[in-house]
């Protein structure tokens, strides 16, 4: 069951104190964030994914109120840290909601490195790489990966355009592909088991997320 605490955490994760009152047992997200991510590639192999997270203008406007310590109008990073510091500490109990595999078994990540908070053209977003903490070679068929809150308290989803690059060093004739979320695929049949009848109100999220889950697969053209 996700915990009435777990939810809280995981807001705060992102800086949001004003939902600690929230039920998790809504059956909708309070945060969107668009992911934007880059296979990194080192000595022949793939050490890691670098995160872009964009998120929603609601959380953006309340997450950097007061923080212009200047008053210049613009938010560096300088004055972004202790913010991005606060979402790398909190998101680090929630696995950083990043989930790798190769084939059917699951890969570690090791603690994010070079992560910092942006806000330009009035996007506030999170950058960071999360190496890998076994690498896995560049070549390696079965490399997945996604990203996705299990309790749907955040909805996380791919840009439109360029929602997955491979870093310099990548493999010629490799490339990535995104699958169909499961509850894309299921939709109908969902909606009509709705006036079945009703979800106890406790675990009414549990394991929501992982059906709007996108998992990005790598894959190599034989030469």
């Amino acid at each position: 069951m996700h915990s009435f605490w777990s939810a809280a955490a995981g807001a705060l994760a992102l800086g949001l104190a004003f939902l600690l009152g929230a039920s998790p047992s809504a059956a909708h997200p309070h945060v969107w964030v668009t992911v934007e991510t880059t296979v990194v590639y080192e000595d022949g192999r793939i050490s890691g994914l670098r995160h872009r997270w964009v998120f929603d203008e609601l959380y953006a406007a309340m997450a950097i109120q007061g923080l212009d310590a200047d008053g210049d109008g613009v938010y560096s990073r300088e004055e972004l840290a202790e913010l991005a510091q606060v979402n790398i500490d909190g998101l680090k109990e929630f696995q950083y909601f990043t989930y790798s595999k190769l084939g059917e078994t699951r890969l570690a990540h090791k603690d994010p490195v070079d992560y910092y908070l942006e806000h330009k053209d009035d996007e506030l977003a999170l950058h960071f790489t999360l190496p890998l903490d076994q690498p896995v070679m560049a070549d390696a068929q079965g490399f997945s990966f996604s990203v996705f809150d299990e309790s749907f308290f955040i909805a996380f989803d791919f840009r439109e355009n360029e929602p997955v690059k491979l870093s310099a060093g990548a493999p010629e004739g490799c490339e990535a592909s995104i699958g169909v979320p499961e509850n894309e695929l299921i939709e109908f049949k969902a909606l009509n088991d709705a006036f079945g009848g009703a979800l106890s109100a406790g675990d009414a999220n549990q394991g929501m997320g992982l059906g709007y889950a996108r998992t990005v697969t790598l894959g190599c053209k034989k030469s």
